[in-house]
């Protein structure tokens, strides 16, 4: 195991070509099950220049004017100007209504244990979760110094700290590790991008990012930027407006910065445009669940969660769990705990994350906030797989 090295993690913000097809893809999602928690809902979105496509699959009841949900998300990430607008880019749409499925239309809160055993995933794969003791979030510390930069960012923009900043933009957070800890910030990459006719020269650009974002974004942080830190502001050059009009997006593109900023594996699925009932979703969520609580009840300083899943199954077919040498009892033990507390059933996480309703308790505005800075590791979202609740069960083993 490597215990001196440099780890490098990167976000975006919402503007973001990909971040903004996965607010639509959510944010679609969102609407269907606000209107209809059973709703069976995949949708996925490409766009480019100044066109979006949209392909939607559902069987529901709802009413959902996708386009609309379309242009809300595309406003609010800030794309108001001539080069890609709300209101006037063409959207393109492929939607299939699907016929009924009784199967998976069913209240969780009723389901009795024989009843949950009967509703089998229809989706294989394999989904990690991860969680360390890097930072307060139980998150690698890359990842979650790449998302706050993002966040400020878009801050900075919606306030107009910064008038000439257009919506889209990266970022990227380098650590050095000693003693597979992190020491100190070892580069810092921020890329952005500037409304049309408001050219402002390179000097003044990273004068003003270092300023107005990166300096507020480490003021509270352990760990800050030194005199041998590499700042990287724009080094490509400047860059006109961005976002669509520049590089295109698609759904499901950026499963690193969804989940562990690459530090744990992933798995190739796409998290966002897809409804509870996808186990290629939520069992990330649940592996995150189950690897946040054995650091909680401080069984290692590190844990990946490995749930497998096969067609036809309610359960996974193998749960693992590796500690990377940080355990304070084997890998072997920590994942029969893990199988003992923790119920990996599909229908049994929905109904204890409460998932099909969720959008309709935060005002159909639920899981298009996941689609951007991260599914996990959210202090700023009260998420249910974000709970320790099983720390103290799993202390007294």
């Amino acid at each position: 195991m490597k215990t001196d090295f440099i780890f490098a993690s990167e976000s975006a913000t919402e503007g973001h070509p990909d971040k903004l097809c996965d607010q639509i893809s959510d944010a679609i999602v969102d609407h269907f099950l606000d209107q209809d928690p059973m709703a069976k809902i995949r949708a996925e979105c490409a766009v480019s220049t100044a066109v979006l496509f949209i392909a939607a699959r559902f069987a529901s009841s709802a009413a959902v004017d996708v386009g609309q949900v379309a242009r809300k998300v595309i406003r609010k990430a800030g794309y108001v100007h001539q080069d890609f607008n709300s209101a006037t880019c063409s959207i393109l749409t492929s939607l299939k209504e699907l016929p009924p499925d009784e199967s998976r239309s069913h209240d969780d809160s009723l389901l009795s244990d024989e009843k949950i055993n009967r509703i089998p995933v229809k989706q294989q794969g394999t989904f990690f979760g991860y969680a360390c003791r890097q930072t307060v979030s139980l998150m690698p510390l890359p990842i979650t110094l790449a998302h706050k930069l993002a966040m400020r960012i878009d801050f900075v923009r919606q306030q107009q700290m910064i008038p000439y900043l257009a919506p889209d933009g990266k970022t990227q957070v380098g650590i050095e590790y000693r003693n597979r800890k992190p020491a100190r910030i070892y580069s810092l990459g921020i890329a952005v991008s500037q409304l049309s006719g408001s050219s402002q020269p390179f000097g003044k650009v990273s004068d003003d990012i270092v300023q107005a974002v990166i300096e507020p974004a480490f003021q509270d942080e352990a760990i800050k930027p030194d005199q041998d830190t590499k700042i990287f502001i724009n080094p490509e050059g400047v860059t006109m407006l961005g976002g669509p009009s520049i590089h295109s997006g698609l759904t499901g593109r950026k499963n690193a910065v969804d989940t562990y900023g690459e530090y744990s594996r992933y798995s190739g699925s796409a998290l966002s445009g897809k409804d509870p009932m996808r186990i290629d979703r939520v069992g990330v969520y649940a592996a995150r669940y189950a690897a946040k609580n054995v650091i909680a009840a401080h069984l290692a300083d590190e844990c990946e969660v490995q749930l497998t899943y096969s067609i036809g199954s309610s359960l996974p077919v193998s749960v693992q769990a590796d500690t990377f040498d940080t355990g304070k009892i084997s890998d072997k033990e920590i994942a029969a705990l893990i199988k003992k507390h923790f119920d990996f059933r599909l229908a049994a996480i929905v109904r204890q994350f409460d998932l099909r309703k969720l959008p309709g308790r935060m005002k159909g505005d639920f899981y298009r906030r996941l689609a951007v800075y991260g599914h996990v590791g959210r202090s700023d979202l009260d998420l249910p797989w974000e709970k320790t609740d099983k720390a103290a069960v799993l202390e007294t083993r």
